[in-house]
């Protein structure tokens, strides 16, 4: 049974990617690293066959931006050796995601477009649930609605399945 996962992307990034033109484009690769900034998918424990939500909190929305099936993660030393053309051109075409120490990629099929648009209503806010080995949690700080801090989503977590459901049909039916 597959995954889903939200990452957060930062504001500043997506305002790059917006004035760059990205909107609208389908994601087919993800990075990640060691820090904070960019966190490891496979210390989170994604696996090939989950699902990625990329998602930012602006002005106290969560924002989902698109989703990307997962095919494979590769060590980011490897990727030009191992990735066949077509998909080498992409990951040079995605590098302003890629954001302090990258260490892996992660490639798919093409995904769901890229939007900056997609808000996540105030009632799945409220009841949107993440599970780990520890059980099962809400979002602290929402209040009305509203997301009063993003502190909960900074990272890159696994969602219970209702939620994953929920951002799935958000973001116009990606499977999982």
């Amino acid at each position: 049974m597959s995954n889903s996962y939200t990452a957060f992307w930062t504001n500043d990034l997506c305002r790059y990617l917006e004035r760059s033109g990205y909107g609208g484009q389908r994601l087919t690769l993800l990075f990640g690293g060691s820090h904070q900034s960019l966190p490891s998918f496979v210390r989170a424990g994604v696996r090939p066959g989950d699902w990625i939500y990329p998602v930012r909190v602006h002005r106290t929305r969560m924002c989902v931006l698109g989703a990307l099936e997962v095919a494979g993660i590769l060590p980011y030393e490897d990727a030009g050796s191992l990735l066949h053309d077509d998909d080498y051109v992409k990951l040079l075409h995605w590098r302003p995601l890629k954001a302090g120490c990258v260490g892996e990629v992660v490639i798919g099929p093409p995904g769901a477009s890229l939007r900056f648009d997609t808000v996540v209503p105030g009632g799945l806010l409220e009841r949107l649930t993440y599970t780990s080995r520890r059980g099962e949690r809400t979002l602290k700080h929402v209040e009305d609605g509203r997301l009063i801090h993003s502190v909960g989503v900074q990272g890159i977590y696994r969602l219970a399945a209702g939620s994953a459901e929920e951002i799935r049909r958000l973001v116009g039916g990606a499977p999982l």
